[in-house]
């Protein structure tokens, strides 16, 4: 077996791509992803503290780990949240892209092929972009973390 080869999407990150390819314009696109956002339930203020904020964006972002078993084979499940809707939106396609994976699986995720099939590296801000650039990488530093133990 092919241990370097990535990831095959989720059915949940699958069902948002093909939304999306479905979806005319941009504006629709735009709309869908902060529909994504306002589905998710709020992370309560108290998770909302330095240890679970996403550095690197512009917004707030904070991502909560929620780790079930120990080792490669633990499942990777994050609950996350933001002040500002788009960006809520991207933790939601996030979610669909990660949630739910063994640990070990979500370090094989190519996230920039999976989120390019979805068209949002056009059409985010630089500062977007980074912070986006920023969720993955503590996302797979989360992952990485829990399968080093």
């Amino acid at each position: 077996m092919d241990t370097t080869a990535a990831a095959p999407p989720s059915p949940a990150f699958e069902e948002i791509a093909e939304t999306f390819a479905f979806l005319d314009d941009w504006e629709d696109r735009y709309r869908h992803v902060i529909e994504l956002g306002k589905a998710m339930p709020p992370l309560e203020e108290a998770f909302r503290v330095p240890a679970t904020k996403v550095e690197g964006c512009a917004s707030q972002v904070w991502i909560l780990p929620e780790i079930e078993g120990r080792g490669p084979g633990a499942i990777f499940r994050f609950r996350g949240d933001s002040d500002a809707m788009i960006v809520r939106g991207l933790i939601a396609i996030l979610h669909a892209l990660y949630a739910g994976r063994p640990v070990a699986e979500v370090l094989k995720v190519d996230a920039r092929a999976e989120l390019d099939r979805l068209g949002l590296s056009g059409h985010l801000s630089s500062q977007r972009s980074n912070g986006l650039r920023a969720m993955v990488a503590r996302i797979r530093a989360l992952a990485a973390e829990a399968a080093a133990d």
